[in-house]
């Protein structure tokens, strides 16, 4: 798996810049610099959907292990800079976020419970605004894009069935299923594995179960984060000279979700973001270096929010005594 991550770096590295090259990086570079500090304040708006990720995944967690919101806050963060700049395969932040909830107390049933909702219920929102997204393509724009769009569905539909089972998953019990065959395969040394699975299994259940919380998640929280991202697209646009709609950034970012979901094996979405914004941009009639400044804005939003955002991961690792008490401190009601 490793291997294969680098492998994908490489090829999207050499997309990213073959596509730079081929509009000339010095054109590139002079529109992202004449946007200026406009770009930086795009940038800046990604507080609001990491503040709503940050209050909907809370909501999965029991209230009596629930850390406060700002807690919460801290490590979306810094999951979203683990994954969005390391070779991690999109999973990495996941892991690094459930060590930081295990030692904020929260159990680790309650921990990965929530984490795999979270991105089940992530995974499904993305399908729906991306199926709305080619919805309104096809019923404002010409025949060439309608080319474009029913490719990009096709290719969307695909997904369609792992996502399923994917998010279906927790009714086959799958933790504990797994523990039972590493069980067996040891001669019984993994006895107490097998019990911390079936709870995993519960508190997926459990979530679930909690119909008005999922629903909540799924069309408030969800679609809070999603107008945050696409306010984040159009205000660049607007900076970078271009007159979208707010309709049309909403579009863009939710194809570029979407696509960059099926292509989590690269890391940092590399070529596959420089790629999708000029295919769906191209749609709208927006020119491949406007969309090439535009994933230039998107790659600043990165250096500005996630190198931080490593950086507070690694305090937070040798912080961890000072971190529990901290929490203890602002109480798990907040």
């Amino acid at each position: 798996m490793k291997q294969l991550g680098r492998i994908a770096a490489l090829a999207g590295f050499a997309i990213a810049a073959f596509l730079v090259w081929r509009e000339h990086p010095e054109t590139t570079w002079r529109l992202m610099r004449d946007a200026g500090f406009g770009l930086v304040l795009a940038a800046c708006v990604h507080v609001m959907p990491m503040w709503a990720n940050a209050w909907d995944w809370r909501t999965l967690i029991r209230p009596a292990e629930r850390p406060s919101l700002l807690t919460m806050l801290k490590i979306v963060w810094i999951r979203e800079s683990v994954n969005g700049l390391l070779p991690v395969a999109r999973v990495g932040g996941e892991i690094v976020s459930f060590r930081l909830l295990n030692r904020l107390g929260v159990r680790p049933a309650s921990a990965l419970g929530s984490l795999v909702v979270d991105i089940q219920l992530t995974l499904i929102s993305q399908l729906l605004f991306a199926f709305l997204a080619c919805a309104y393509v096809l019923d404002q724009s010409n025949s060439g894009a309608a080319h474009t769009i029913s490719t990009l569905l096709w290719s969307i539909s695909a997904a369609v069935p792992v996502l399923v089972l994917f998010a279906l998953v927790q009714h086959a019990r799958p933790f504990e299923r797994m523990a039972r065959v590493m069980n067996q395969v040891t001669s019984g040394k993994l006895v107490e594995l097998v019990g911390k699975s079936v709870r995993i299994d519960q508190a997926v259940k459990l979530i679930w179960r909690r119909k008005a919380t999922v629903l909540r998640y799924l069309f408030i929280w969800q679609t809070i984060q999603f107008i945050g991202f696409s306010l984040e697209i159009w205000l660049a646009l607007r900076v970078l000279g271009a007159e979208p709609t707010f309709a049309q950034a909403c579009v863009i970012e939710a194809l570029i979700q979407i696509v960059s979901s099926i292509a989590f094996l690269v890391p940092a979405s590399l070529g596959v973001q420089e790629g999708g914004f000029v295919l769906i941009g191209a749609i709208f009639g927006f020119d491949a270096l406007t969309c090439l400044a535009l994933a230039g804005a998107r790659r600043i939003r990165d250096l500005l929010f996630y190198v931080p955002g490593l950086i507070a991961w690694q305090l937070a690792e040798y912080g961890g005594p000072r971190e529990r008490q901290t929490q203890a401190k602002l109480g798990h009601g907040a």
